[in-house]
């Protein structure tokens, strides 16, 4: 049966916050009326509306985190713990970004104890098995959601700018498959994400020993054959090497209530146009 349904999953947090430090540097907020910032949201819109225009999607949904506390944390409480708190002028725009998304008639979906993530990738399993779905985002961590009917599309500088990787494409970018990019932060590790990986083994040495091994299993199934230094480390390190790729690993299997029927791509103009007014955002209105 031939694919008619392009679906597009927004990396709801991965827009905002981009879109907020990408105009927060002057220090000149836009703000409402009544006060409240409006920079990330805008800039949101600004990144969303042209990927609209450019993927031409006929549904949409926006995931977004539910909070800091998940299963990471329980499993490793010092994951994402280097994070600083959000600035106090983002804060008020979580929720009115939300607002913004429902005017457009776009689901807003997140699940407790879970990243959006997670909520994206198990859509994009659930709905990839009967049409297309492109997953828009900055994280190069969704690359390991690329398959077949799964396509990610990475936000470069500036607006409009995309580096597309699909099953076809993933393997010339990067030199390894989107799956063998688990074993790969589990052997390297994740600063950003504040988990370690294998104590001394980078991403060059990470990267070598996937394309020698495959998997990190048929790795560790064969340390005899290692270079003793490297050996070492990864014996050494056993336990989180396990836990890194456990933390990595998005999850695909996690039951989410949103039907395609409440995704179709179609929104009043009226209740949006309201919005848009009511944040002061004249250059949308036209």
């Amino acid at each position: 049966m031939e694919k008619h349904k392009k679906i597009l999953l927004v990396d709801g947090m991965a827009l905002l916050f981009r879109g907020f430090f990408a105009t927060a540097f002057s220090g000149n907020f836009m703000r409402t009326k009544e006060g409240i910032p409006t920079n990330g949201v805008y800039q949101f819109l600004r990144y969303f509306l042209d990927a609209v225009q450019r993927f031409e999607p006929t549904h949409v949904i926006c995931c977004w985190d539910m909070g800091s506390k998940t299963f990471r944390t329980d499993l490793f409480p010092d994951y994402k713990a280097n994070r600083s708190k959000p600035p106090e002028e983002l804060i008020p725009q979580f929720d009115l970004i939300k607002e913004v998304t429902k005017a457009f008639s776009i689901p807003n979906i997140g699940q407790e104890n879970f990243e959006a993530d997670d909520c994206i990738g198990s859509l994009a399993r659930q709905f990839a098995a009967d049409d297309d779905v492109l997953i828009l985002t900055g994280d190069q961590d969704m690359l390991q959601l690329v398959d077949t009917g799964i396509s990610v599309a990475i936000m470069k500088k500036g607006i409009g700018n995309y580096d597309i990787f699909d099953q076809e494409s993933f393997y010339d970018k990067r030199g390894i498959h989107p799956h063998q990019l688990i074993d790969l932060k589990g052997l390297m590790g994740d600063s950003s994400d504040n988990y370690p990986g294998v104590k001394g083994i980078g991403e060059k040495t990470a990267l070598k020993l996937l394309r020698e091994y495959g998997t990190v299993d048929a790795l560790i199934a064969d340390t005899n054959q290692l270079p003793q230094g490297i050996r070492r480390k990864i014996t050494e390190n056993l336990d989180m090497l396990y836990l890194s790729r456990k933390l990595a690993a998005i999850r695909c299997d996690i039951s989410i209530n949103c039907t395609l029927e409440e995704a179709v791509w179609h929104y009043e103009p009226a209740e949006m146009e309201d919005k848009i007014a009511a944040l002061d955002f004249s250059k949308f209105m036209k």
